[in-house]
């Protein structure tokens, strides 16, 4: 059986690749996986090289009647894999646009995006298919879970979509929800948890396929302050423990301020800065 050795600093642990659900009880940092385990986890779902992302001249123009939206107008960008990223704008700024197109679900006009050397312009659907189920997680302002249906059951979705072994997507879901604090939720229906709960299930089904990106369009939306701050909290933890890259879409500066790099877009135009 092949085994490589955990690099989380501990005892040691022998870390067998060939088990999807492993966990290092020596590399458990606050409650998760090490992130060497994780990360093997990955490759045996696909091929895992870093999944840095990079946007050349791109440009998103949407045509209503006679007029033209430049949503995005010649953007060009990198975001490295890791990183915690923060795109704020107003609404109808072209934030979500960005978001779309980093996520394969729109097409630019112009320009070049590659993903973890996957080029959108040269890939084929069901190459870009497989880059939106297993690269990238989404996370939703309204959440998007089936409502009569268990917390569990929703974590299993897209893992049956997948075509995981039942014993696999199992302890899959259960370990996600376990990372969100929701393992005494399984069975409950999602119409009957609060909204800042239906959050972190959403957040539970984005890690379900063992995403390298997570892109959560205005998470705290629908949120009071409190459960936003939660939400927050447990994704910026995923990308500091997991080494997962974080693109948060958000109108809201104190949600923005919390990641390192905010990329601020007014009628297209992107400027690049720290945060304050």
């Amino acid at each position: 059986m092949n085994q490589r050795r955990c690099q989380c600093g501990g005892a040691g642990f022998a870390l067998c690749v060939a088990d999807l659900i492993h966990r290092c009880p020596f590399g458990r940092i606050h409650g998760y996986p090490c992130a060497y385990a994780w990360q093997m986890s990955a490759t045996l779902t696909q091929d895992l090289v870093a999944a840095d992302i990079s946007l050349s001249g791109v440009s998103r123009i949407y045509e209503l009647g006679d007029e033209k939206i430049h949503a995005l107008r010649d953007l060009t960008l990198d975001i490295r894999q890791g990183e915690f990223v923060a795109i704020k704008g107003p609404s109808g700024s072209g934030k979500s646009t960005l978001a779309n197109v980093i996520g394969g679900l729109d097409t630019p006009n112009e320009g070049r995006i590659v993903v973890g050397g996957l080029d959108f312009s040269k890939a084929n659907d069901k190459q870009l298919s497989h880059y939106r189920s297993k690269t990238i997680g989404f996370v939703f302002q309204s959440f998007n879970l089936q409502a009569h249906s268990t917390v569990l059951e929703n974590v299993l979705l897209p893992l049956v979509i997948a075509g995981v072994d039942r014993k696999t997507r199992m302890a899959r879901a259960k370990e996600c929800l376990e990372l969100m604090g929701l393992s005494d939720r399984a069975d409950q229906a999602t119409n009957k948890l609060s909204g800042g709960q239906r959050q972190r299930v959403s957040i539970a089904r984005a890690l379900a396929n063992w995403p390298q990106i997570i892109i959560a369009d205005e998470p705290t939306g629908n949120l009071d302050q409190a459960n936003g701050q939660n939400v927050i909290e447990h994704l910026t933890k995923l990308n500091r423990e997991l080494n997962i890259t974080l693109i948060l879409i958000t109108h809201d500066a104190d949600v923005a301020n919390k990641a390192p790099r905010i990329l601020e877009i007014v009628d297209g135009n992107v400027t690049d800065r720290k945060s304050a």
